[in-house]
């Protein structure tokens, strides 16, 4: 057997995650920050400044740059917002579920296989 070395990063990321609560929080911070990412890609692809889409969208900025930067997840846009700005920069935001898989929503409920 090959000798790996386990991370210290890994081991605590591993145990945090381990808790329902705090992996729901994870993921939905990992979806925000991804968010933020395809919305600047999306104005860049245009060839549209931060200013472009703010005039668009009736409102300064530093909004538009709040939002790329996703730097408060406590403070992330409405909704809505983000409808706007992905019209702006001539996308269509679509959302929609997935069922998770049996393991994954029993973990999510405290469950133990």
């Amino acid at each position: 057997m090959t000798y790996k070395p386990v991370h210290r990063d890994d081991e605590i990321r591993n145990e945090v995650l381990a808790n329902p609560e705090a992996r729901a929080i994870y993921e939905a911070t990992k979806l925000q920050i991804d968010l933020c990412m395809q919305l600047k890609k999306a104005r860049v692809k245009r060839h549209m400044t931060q200013d472009d889409v703010a005039e668009i969208m009736h409102t300064k900025k530093p909004a538009i740059s709040r939002l790329e930067a996703n730097e408060d997840i406590r403070n992330f846009p409405s909704l809505l917002t983000i409808v706007k700005f992905a019209s702006a920069v001539g996308c269509e935001l679509k959302i929609g579920l997935t069922p998770l898989k049996r393991s994954s929503l029993l973990k999510a409920r405290g469950y133990k296989k």
